[in-house]
């Protein structure tokens, strides 16, 4: 039992930085941890994807000279045993060494990206609230719209009875 767990110990440290960044999201009332909690569970999402890119013995994706169908040492393994035939008819050479999946370190790029712009949007958003309605305080946010359309809607019933009078 102790052993699956151990085996697995980076699972589980992504499932308590989620569960800790999305209890941040939902439960502050702060705008400012609200983004502080999404950017946490962002930065979670990709440490879960970077682990599981990781091949244990892999390289970069760049083709080694042993890996390669027309180098000496490419036809040298080929000449051992190691042949593949395509359905093409040609012959190919396993690869000697283990290659890393490139995708999803290029997906984890665009999203670090994404999720910079989209924070600077959020803060950018939260400066206006705060110029607008002089906290950044989601109940007190609530409550003075409330009141604003409160006295809106009293406005609008009292120039109803004026233009009905």
């Amino acid at each position: 039992m102790w052993e699956f767990i151990l085996d697995r110990a980076g699972y589980w440290a992504i499932i308590g930085l989620m569960m800790i960044s999305l209890f941040i999201a939902f439960s502050a009332e702060n705008l400012i941890k609200r983004l502080v909690g999404l950017s946490l569970f962002q930065t979670t999402i990709c440490l879960f994807y970077i682990i599981l890119a990781k091949v244990t013995g892999g390289t970069a994706p760049v083709l080694l000279k042993e890996d390669m169908p027309y180098h000496p040492a490419g036809h040298a393994a080929a000449e051992t045993g190691a042949q593949l035939t395509a359905a093409s008819g040609e012959r190919f050479a396993e690869l000697v060494h283990t290659y890393s999946n490139p995708l999803p370190h290029v997906l984890i790029l665009t999203a670090i990206v994404v999720g910079v712009a989209t924070l600077s949007l959020g803060l950018a958003l939260i400066v206006r609230i705060r110029e607008a309605y002089g906290t950044i305080e989601a109940d007190d946010v609530r409550a003075i719209d409330i009141e604003t359309a409160i006295a809106q809607e009293a406005e609008a019933e009292k120039d109803l009875k004026e233009a009905t009078a």
